[in-house]
């Protein structure tokens, strides 16, 4: 009898221990899981905008800073003098616009007083021309009459002598005419001239616009030596001084976004075939074994590098050998949202994840 209770148990053991490993062996199958995980966020590289002696850093490595908080500064006098420089400029731009503009309006009242001019001299060739052409009939009919013996000669000459006059009458004014026609083409030109000097009136003027461009970028200088946080974040692998070198468009330091990390598990392709985007999962760090994380699947990997047919030496792909009894699956990074942390889970980029995918819609324990 009693072997037979001992065999009894030993049996039940077994297939308990059976069953255990038949239920984790089909959690294992139904929900994918991999320790080959890394926790990920955005790293900025803040970049400097201009170039100069550092001569401020007030934070340390690994300090939490706030979206627009300084990070360091770029000594500024070169970039105030500059945009002093610029301002100036700007002002003689305007004054320079304002003399301009006063030259067009002289041009144009000296244009409006010749066409005044011009249209007395008009008006006095057309009076003139009517006395003329008058007395040119008189002196016609006076000559005729002289002819006859029915005027006195006298009266023929005085006529005569008035035509004369108004022949010469005619003449003046016909050159004050032409005169005052020269004067105007020429206030015409002079007011040609003002105006292309100007340019486009008001705001819109090519001088006014690139002395206010030139102003910008000097004020947008002096603002870039003040280097601030883009984002919410802690400075990482801080190696600055005060006194060195800021180059411009070459990184100071970096900066890890503190509200985009993710989490990427790397998983066979013999076990992705059932993981889709919105599939729950469990992250579990390696730095917090006790303390899971539940997430969200975003993605999953479309494509990884291919090693192999890569050129390789006289040009010729690269094959590595394998045994052909032997297939290695690759891995496939899945992209992991995490939903919710415990409070004290610090997470930092690069650490190792544990991610567990449960492609039932279960909740299922981390492992």
């Amino acid at each position: 009898m009693k072997v037979s209770a001992k065999v009894c148990l030993t049996s039940s053991l077994i297939v308990v221990a059976l069953g255990v490993v038949i239920l984790k062996y089909r959690q294992y199958v139904v929900h994918p899981w991999t320790r080959d995980g890394q926790v990920r966020a955005n790293v900025i590289q803040i970049t400097p905008r201009v170039s100069g002696p550092i001569v401020a850093i007030p934070l340390v490595d690994n300090q939490y800073v706030r979206k627009g908080d300084l990070l360091c500064s770029i000594d500024p006098r070169t970039f105030q003098a500059a945009y002093d420089q610029a301002r100036a400029n700007l002002d003689k731009t305007r004054d320079q616009i304002r003399n301009l503009e006063q030259q067009i309006n002289s041009a144009a009242a000296a244009l409006q007083q010749s066409v005044t001019t011009v249209r007395n001299a008009a008006f006095g060739v057309t009076s003139a021309k009517a006395h003329y052409d008058e007395l040119e009939k008189d002196l016609a009919r006076y000559q005729s009459l002289v002819a006859s013996g029915s005027i006195a000669r006298r009266d023929f000459d005085l006529t005569k002598e008035s035509y004369v006059k108004a022949q010469a009458d005619l003449h003046q004014a016909q050159g004050l005419l032409d005169k005052a026609n020269a004067a105007k083409a020429q206030a015409e030109a002079e007011l040609a001239r003002a105006k292309a000097a100007l340019g486009a009136p008001g705001e819109d003027n090519a001088l006014l616009r690139e002395a206010v461009a030139q102003c910008d970028q000097a004020k947008l200088n002096l603002d870039f030596t003040r280097i601030t946080a883009p984002v919410d974040g802690y400075v990482t692998n801080l190696n600055l001084r005060l006194g060195s070198q800021a180059v411009a468009n070459q990184p100071l330091l970096a900066l890890v976004d503190a509200n985009s990390y993710w989490v990427v598990g790397y998983f066979r392709e013999s076990t992705i075939g059932s993981i889709q985007s919105g599939d729950n999962a469990v992250v579990t760090l390696m730095t917090y074994p006790d303390e899971p994380l539940t997430g969200v699947v975003e993605s999953v990997g479309q494509g990884v590098a291919q090693q192999d047919g890569a050129t390789g030496r006289d040009l010729l792909p690269s094959i590595s050998p394998t045994f052909e009894w032997i297939r290695l699956a690759q891995r496939v990074p899945v992209r992991v949202h995490i939903v919710k942390k415990p409070e004290r889970v610090v997470l930092r980029v690069g650490t190792t994840a544990s991610v567990l995918v449960m492609t039932d819609k279960t909740v299922v324990a981390a492992r």
